[in-house]
């Protein structure tokens, strides 16, 4: 069980919510600061959980840096991951109705997560982000998503995610049988726009 100082809640109490997110913050931001975007999202009967990066921040380096320097960071916050996605199921929750969302470094980390443990999900959702490394190297990624729902959504000038990378993740995630949506937007910047929550809602928070 997560230590409850490192993580923020929200929405539905765990043991009576129905479906459940699990959110991570961006590089140098906190989980409080991820509270708006729930807001704006269509997450009734959702239990949200927030956790907090020791010092705000996930690994230290870029994520196309070697993943060897952001070591021993990156295998601990995707260690914190699993541990969430174990608290989630362990209080009834299947990972049919579990969704894993970030925005920048927190949406690298959540593809990284889900790559690497590719099951049926309730959805991923990565609002600008790309599997991390220097090079993608798919062999270290298993399991099939059995056509679960991954939504990329990136600007098409960003000056921390490359277009490539973003569509590289993508290509590695369809063939892993996700039902991969990648969304390109124009001068959007470094940011989650309007356009991009309202995809999100109609492809996971529809109903």
């Amino acid at each position: 069980m997560m230590h409850e100082k490192n993580l923020l809640h929200a929405g539905t109490p765990l043991l009576q919510a129905k479906k459940a997110l699990i959110l991570l913050h961006g590089r140098g931001a906190t989980a409080e600061s991820m509270l708006p975007l729930t807001e704006h999202l269509n997450l009734d009967s959702f239990a949200v959980l927030i956790p907090r990066a020791s010092e705000n921040t996930w690994y230290p380096y870029s994520f196309l840096s070697p993943r060897e320097q952001n070591e021993p960071w990156l295998s601990s916050a995707l260690a914190l991951v699993k541990e969430l996605v174990d608290d989630i199921t362990s209080a009834g929750i299947p990972k049919e109705r579990l969704f894993i969302a970030g925005f920048s470094q927190g949406a690298c980390l959540a593809l990284e997560y889900a790559a690497g443990h590719a099951t049926a999900y309730g959805g991923v959702i990565a609002f600008t982000g790309g599997l991390i490394g220097q090079q993608i190297r798919t062999e270290q990624y298993k399991g099939d998503f059995r056509q679960t729902s991954v939504f990329i959504g990136t600007s098409d000038l960003d000056p921390h995610v490359p277009l490539e990378r973003a569509r590289a993740s993508e290509a590695v995630l369809r063939n892993m049988h996700a039902r991969t949506h990648l969304h390109v937007y124009k001068n959007m910047g470094h940011t989650i726009s309007r356009q991009e929550l309202e995809t999100v809602n109609e492809l996971f928070f529809s109903s």
